[in-house]
Order: structure tokens, then sequence, then C-alpha cells
């Protein structure tokens, strides 16, 4: 016979004496609805005495992964997407050797002047 875990058969893990009303789920809420910019719209449960600047005015949404605001008419725009880049365009995006030279020299100077030297 295989058994698995240390749960009796016919019980739930974190069953107990308490009911529903002691987990907080008939705990009076409010529903706020956020919306992306492709239109989906995700509710979020808050509690009912929540002050309303407590409530956050954007989140992430699940459904596309973009921010969501609470404002239907205006959510937030979609991030930019840059084309991509192929290797020689950032060879072509690097610096001289001159401004190399000067980034290494400061980037020494701060570190001598943190320990000391």
């Amino acid at each position: 016979m295989a058994t698995g875990g240390n749960a009796i058969r016919g019980t739930r893990v974190g069953a107990g004496p308490m009911g529903e009303q002691d987990h907080g789920y008939h705990a009076d809420r409010v529903a706020v609805s956020y919306w992306d910019a492709l239109g989906n719209e995700t509710v979020r449960y808050f509690a009912a005495g929540i002050p309303d600047e407590e409530i956050p005015e954007t989140i992430d949404s699940p459904h596309s992964g973009l921010p969501a605001g609470r404002d239907k008419e205006n959510p937030p725009q979609m991030a930019k997407a840059e084309p991509y880049k192929t290797h020689l365009a950032y060879v072509k995006e690097r610096r001289t050797e001159e401004e190399a030279d000067a980034l290494l020299d400061d980037a020494l100077k701060s570190l001598r002047e943190r320990r000391g030297l």
C-alpha cells in the first residue's frame, strides 16, 4: 500500500475547528476594478474600512502583465517596445578610447577615495 505525506486520509491540510467566519471570508469587502491598455478588466477586493488613499492606483494586470489603472477611459499606456538591435548597432554606439579612459580614471579615483588611498 502506497501512502504519501503525513495527512490522515479524508482530512484537509490545515483544517481545524475554525470556521470560514474565523478566516475572514465574511468580512465586508469593496470591489475595485482596474483596466489595462488592452481593455482587460481586473477586479481586486479590499477591506471595506480601508481609506481610499491606501488603495493602489495601479497594479500589474494578471491577464497581460501590463500596468492597469482605475480609470477605465485612460488606462496606463503600453510600454514602447524598442526595435531589436544587432551587435553591429551596439558596436557603433561604443565610446571612443578617450571617453573610455576618462570613465576608467573617474572610477579608479572614486575607489581610491573610498578606500583612503
